[in-house]
């Protein structure tokens, strides 16, 4: 977990030695190290900010006692919250009727905000400034974003429920990163109205190919995407697919692999560095920029996009109505295909933290707790495939809910449309080959990495400049 905490265990140790040396019997011992690690902690908690001692204690309680301190805390006042997904919107009155069915009396107000084009990080920012802040607490995404600017800064600290950290088999002081909320899949999709086959992940930055894809300006996820390909698992996963490419098909990708050898030594990449910076210049170089993931879904879906390919939110299948000339199965999942190589697509995270000037922070430990460690509290989220809750009782619940799995099955037992049958969070982060957002790594390589994206010539500059 993330913790602006300095340790003293030296002089804790130091005093015990002393001790020790001074002729102390056994239990004079024993006693002496429990008076240093009571030092220690006690120290340690000199270093936190109040929002974080009371995260401190909170990740010692149950959901059921943090909700009497958040009654206590917020009867009868408003609550703000911030965030990339509407939906904290929809869960914080389900929250609401939880804590006012323990107490009926209690009552509080709400407000969610969710900031447009990336501006979430400004206005926490902005209101890290205040003594006390507006927001009680955030769910965000970009884990990059968040390790530079948000929790290395102190402006928001990480909470661990006590119950999820148990249902996923540890403790809060064990968890090493932040808590999610959930896990979202962006995958590779192709239109199927034509003969054309997409069998490896090469195939999607092969020449002539355009795939749709929100801008990796105005979704900096997507850029996010691009740095974790640099990582060594992934760098091998893409020299795995190439290896499985035809001599023919290689021909295309062989000259721009030998020229980025050089690059990815300058940048300090692993020995299959250069097959993760070819795929990531072909891609920038090639997909059809978006505004959004909803048009890319409408227009691959209909059956005038023969040909066409996307790396979009698996979800917005579940929002197509059938008609004539639309229809979910004219578009295959790659990576449901057999015989497919490579990435499926790649995972992002919603990630739930407290502001360290928080005004009600029991209260947003409480919701936040309410979030990952119950059906109800998630709910908000649970409808949608491709979403997956960090709580494996939760994920199980929602799957036994909405049937995820099963999704394109009509009542009769038929599979009517097979790419809506979700295959889980365990089948896409091994055999569906998603490729993982990692907050800290991609930080690491933001400005190396990052820099030499940001020199790379985009398709929709080029087709400009035509």
């Amino acid at each position: 977990m993330k913790k602006r905490v300095l340790s003293m265990l030296l002089a804790a140790t130091m005093a015990v030695t002393t001790l020790v040396g001074c002729g102390s019997s056994t239990s004079d011992t024993k006693t002496a190290a429990e008076n240093g690690e009571a030092v220690e902690e006690a120290e340690d908690d000199a270093y936190l900010s109040e929002t974080e001692k009371i995260i401190k204690e909170a990740e010692g309680m149950t959901l059921e006692e943090l909700a009497q301190k958040a009654i206590e805390e917020s009867n009868g006042k408003t609550f703000y919250g911030v965030g990339n997904s509407s939906r904290g919107k929809t869960a914080l009155p389900l929250f609401i009727e939880y804590l006012q069915s323990i107490d009926p009396s209690y009552s509080m107000e709400y407000d969610w905000q969710q900031p447009k084009n990336n501006k979430i990080f400004e206005q926490l920012t902005a209101d890290s400034l205040k003594p006390e802040g507006t927001f009680a607490m955030t769910l965000i995404q970009d884990g990059n974003q968040i390790e530079s600017k948000m929790v290395q800064t102190g402006i928001l600290d990480t909470y661990i429920p006590k119950e999820w950290a148990e249902a996923n088999g540890t403790t809060p002081d064990e968890v090493d990163g932040y808590l999610s909320l959930q896990t979202l899949n962006k995958v590779f999709m192709y239109n199927c109205t034509g003969s054309k086959e997409y069998d490896n992940c090469w195939d999607f930055v092969a020449e002539g190919e355009h795939a749709l894809f929100m801008d990796i300006d105005s979704e900096v996820v997507g850029k996010n995407f691009l740095y974790m390909l640099t990582e060594d698992k992934y760098a091998a996963q893409l020299k795995t697919a190439y290896d499985a490419l035809s001599a023919d098909e290689k021909k295309y990708f062989d000259p721009v692999i030998k020229e980025m050898e050089p690059e990815a030594a300058s940048l300090g990449l692993g020995e299959n560095g250069k097959y993760a910076l070819a795929w990531i210049k072909l891609w920038v170089g090639s997909y059809n920029e978006q505004t959004d993931d909803g048009p890319i879904c409408n227009t691959l879906v209909s059956d005038s996009a023969t040909d066409q390919s996307g790396l979009l939110v698996y979800s917005k299948l579940r929002s197509v109505e059938e008609s004539a000339g639309v229809s979910v199965n004219n578009i295959k999942v790659a990576a449901y295909q057999d015989g497919y190589t490579g990435m499926g697509g790649f995972g992002y995270c919603h990630y739930l933290f407290v502001t360290d000037n928080s005004p009600l922070p029991w209260t947003a430990c409480a919701f936040i707790a309410y979030m990952t460690t119950t059906e109800d509290g998630f709910s908000a989220w649970g409808k949608d495939m491709g979403g997956y809750s960090s709580n494996p009782e939760v994920a199980k619940a929602i799957e036994t809910t909405y049937g995820h799995s099963k999704g394109g099955y009509d009542e009769e037992g038929n599979n009517v449309f097979d790419c809506k049958n979700d295959r889980g969070y365990d089948w896409w982060t091994t055999d569906g080959g998603l490729v993982l957002e990692d907050p800290e790594y991609c930080s690491s390589v933001s400005f190396t990495v990052g820099s030499w994206i940001e020199l790379l010539t985009k398709y929709a500059d080029a087709a400009e400049e035509e």
